[in-house]
């Protein structure tokens, strides 16, 4: 239940994204900088973490024996993730992007066949191929449908052109997000604690980011003091605590695709907290009733993937971590 508990508390800082990247939109800001800004605000944060607990040097000798793997899962799990979603709040409002990135929920689901996960049965540790979950993936459709419910009528006030400029990036990123980060845990063997692997992911990502600044600077210019404060915050609150929260949650499932996919379901409450930064900040309109049946759709959706989850994990069949 604790990695449950984990992974909706990084779905609250995870919201502060979709909450501030609109307010930055709003006020005239780039999305090139609140995407590159925020990874290299990360950086003197998790340096600090990690030399506090006397890790740097044990993940710089991992980063070493593979650099191109990490600079390229990296690029994948922060790059395509990152920058699509900022690009996607110049097209679309808060709200639908976090609806639509709730396909992280599907997309987790699907990604289990292409990496390995080591059973514990009586003959002692099989590897075998990740295999769907058939019942997760639909309790992961439940909660999609309470998505889709509580986004319909917002649909209606969005040009074709912008939904789908605000949609296809989304669906990028989820698919690049939870396999970047999956590959990542793969790579680290178990070796790296949350922090380090957060840090080794930004350090690797920085050349995409500092190109993608340059871009910027080229473009429309150097970003504004707001737009440098916001993105301040999302590094911190999102990039920084949401991500650590979210990789412990999933370092804690590691080796369990069905508990991981549980782990990735519950991002879907970014839906639900975004809603609500935007109701109290930006003045967003009160959801109607369809609305909120589609939140309580939601809910009984994640409480029900958990279950299933755990129930199919029996004891004659634990799994262990990869290797």
């Amino acid at each position: 239940m604790r990695p449950i508990i984990l992974g909706i508390c990084s779905a609250f800082f995870f919201a502060f994204t979709f909450v501030l990247n609109q307010a930055m939109e709003l006020s005239g800001g780039s999305w090139i900088w609140s995407a590159s800004l925020r990874y290299i605000f990360m950086v003197p944060f998790l340096l600090c973490i990690v030399l506090s607990r006397k890790n740097l040097l044990p993940l710089l000798r991992v980063m070493r024996e593979r650099p191109g793997t990490w600079l390229l899962w990296s690029f994948v799990g922060f790059g395509l993730f990152y920058a699509p979603l900022c690009f996607a709040s110049a097209y679309s409002p808060g709200w639908l992007i976090a609806g639509t990135w709730q396909i992280t929920i599907i997309s987790g689901a699907l990604l289990a066949p292409l990496f390995f996960e080591n059973i514990e049965t009586k003959d002692g540790l099989e590897r075998k191929r990740g295999k769907i979950s058939v019942k997760g993936l639909f309790m992961s459709m439940i909660i999609l449908l309470g998505i889709i419910l509580m986004q319909l009528e917002h649909t209606k006030h969005i040009s074709m052109a912008n939904l789908w400029l605000g949609v296809i990036p989304i669906i990028i990123a989820g698919f690049a997000y939870p396999l970047g980060n999956r590959k990542m845990m793969e790579v680290s063997e178990g070796r790296l604690d949350a922090y380090q692997r957060v840090l080794g992911m930004t350090l690797a990502s920085l050349p995409f980011w500092f190109l993608l600044s340059i871009y910027g600077f080229m473009t429309v210019g150097a970003p504004t003091k707001m737009q440098s404060f916001q993105s301040l915050l999302v590094a911190l609150f999102s990039g920084v605590i949401a991500t650590v929260l979210f990789f412990k949650a999933t370092d804690m499932a590691r080796g369990n695709m069905q508990k991981l996919a549980s782990v990735e379901a519950t991002q879907s409450m970014e839906v639900l907290f975004a809603l609500a930064g935007e109701l109290l900040f930006l003045a967003l309109a009160i959801p109607s009733l369809l609305s909120w049946f589609g939140i309580f759709i939601v809910i009984i959706g994640m409480i029900l993937h958990s279950y299933v989850s755990h129930k199919n994990e029996g004891p004659a069949r634990k799994r262990t971590v990869n290797a």
